[in-house]
């Protein structure tokens, strides 16, 4: 099961109050072949195929953002608008512009929007709805000579003081997991602001469990695919 793909965020066109007088909706479908872009440094550049799902032309909108953590350009995207035909497939790649060597991974986001051009009419009396389907999928960027870690979360190194659970990252990968913990023994628990802990990152956290010597986790893989709990160890 993925937990931590990309989000399937609606934009609607026009206001609620069409839906409550009963108008046609409509969605339209961008689809991605991956649910994560990696960018290797090594090859440069990353290239994801889109797939216009639905039975009209649309507009490919493919829109690069960094996270709050990260601000730096790193990447560009060609083509960033595209026309892409029924059923048929667009190439969007992804271009590394660091001018440094990469140390760490780094992680940035790219959203996907499919905008409709070709609409028929509305019948008479009665209302349409257009609503666009965006994929916002995570990109990472994977540092040339850097080994693959199937089992980042493993390097995660875990402490309680004063009711407070920190979790510290010294690995150059990306850790992605559920934002739910679990302490024990006994069944205390915390919660943490996002689903990812960047390399050399601490995040801290009010908790419950006091007295707990494991934190039981949900790792997730590269591409968002939920794994066995895992359970580390917690020091002081």
């Amino acid at each position: 099961m993925n937990l931590f793909n990309g989000t399937r965020c609606l934009s609607l066109y026009l206001g609620t109050l069409v839906l409550l007088l009963g108008g046609q909706v409509h969605a339209d479908g961008m689809v991605p072949d991956t649910s994560v872009v990696i960018v290797n440094e090594a090859d440069g550049e990353a290239a994801v195929s889109v797939t216009n799902t639905d039975s009209t032309l649309a507009l490919l909108h493919v829109t690069l953002e960094d996270i709050p953590e990260d601000k730096d350009p790193l990447l560009f995207v060609t083509p960033p608008l595209a026309r892409v035909e029924p059923s048929k497939s667009q190439l969007v790649r992804f271009i590394l512009q660091s001018s440094a060597p990469l140390t760490t991974q780094r992680l940035k986001r790219v959203i996907f929007e499919g905008m409709p051009q070709d609409r028929p009419p509305a019948q008479a009396g009665h209302a349409r709805v257009g609503v666009t389907v965006r994929q916002n999928l995570p990109v990472i960027l994977h540092p040339k000579g850097l080994a693959p870690n199937r089992t980042p979360w493993t390097g995660l190194a875990w402490s309680l003081k004063n009711d407070r659970l920190s979790v510290h990252n010294p690995t150059p990968y990306v850790v992605r997991l559920a934002q739910e913990l679990t302490l024990l023994p006994g069944n205390g628990s915390a919660l943490l602001p996002r689903t990812y802990v960047l390399p050399g990152e601490t995040l801290s956290v009010a908790t419950d469990g006091a007295a707990s010597t494991r934190v039981r986790l949900q790792p997730a893989t590269v591409y968002g695919f939920a794994v066995p709990h895992f359970e580390a160890p917690i020091g002081s």
